[in-house]
């Protein structure tokens, strides 16, 4: 969605405040497909003391699967983006300026970006999720497995000594 900013250019104190819904249920995330809900966007383009502040929130549900045990879960995203506006760069290496192309600004693909950029590497139905038995596939947050506990190779001679002596 793009967004004409000339009301604004010139007129500090002024503001453009947009809202829209996208559809994000072609990115993949770790594997998954986890946006199957719409994709709320809303924000504000404001006009302070001639320089343009972008401010965007996005925000959905994303359905998916834990990475560690494989349970289904949802979970709420909310991300912010903060950024300015320009017509012209004056710094090249400044990368948090934006620039409009004819007065115009890509909101639909900034909210996309920050949306993927701002995605956690691993979906996690608790931080202290204990996840499979690698032998088994038991999940070993509803209790310990029936596996017996290999031991390591390099103490197997030292295991052989513990049986002797009990």
């Amino acid at each position: 969605m793009r967004i004409n900013v000339k009301p604004i250019l010139h007129s500090p104190g002024k503001s453009l405040p947009f809202t829209f819904i996208m559809d994000l249920s072609d990115v993949e995330i770790n594997g998954q497909f986890p946006v199957t809900q719409p994709v709320k966007v809303e924000g504000i383009v404001r006009n302070t003391a001639g320089l343009l502040e972008l401010s965007l929130t996005v925000e959905t549900t994303l359905e998916a699967v834990c990475d560690r045990c494989t349970r289904p879960l949802q979970l709420s995203r909310k991300i912010a983006f903060d950024s300015m506006l320009a017509e012209e760069l004056q710094d090249e290496e400044n990368d948090d300026i934006v620039l409009l192309e004819d007065g115009e600004v890509d909101v639909g693909e900034l909210a996309r970006t920050a949306f993927i950029l701002g995605m956690d590497t691993k979906f996690l139905c608790s931080e202290d999720c204990k996840g499979l038995c690698p032998h088994c596939g038991a999940d070993l947050n509803l209790g310990p497995c029936s596996c017996k506990k290999e031991v390591d190779p390099r103490l197997a001679a030292l295991a052989k000594l513990l049986e002797n002596n009990q």
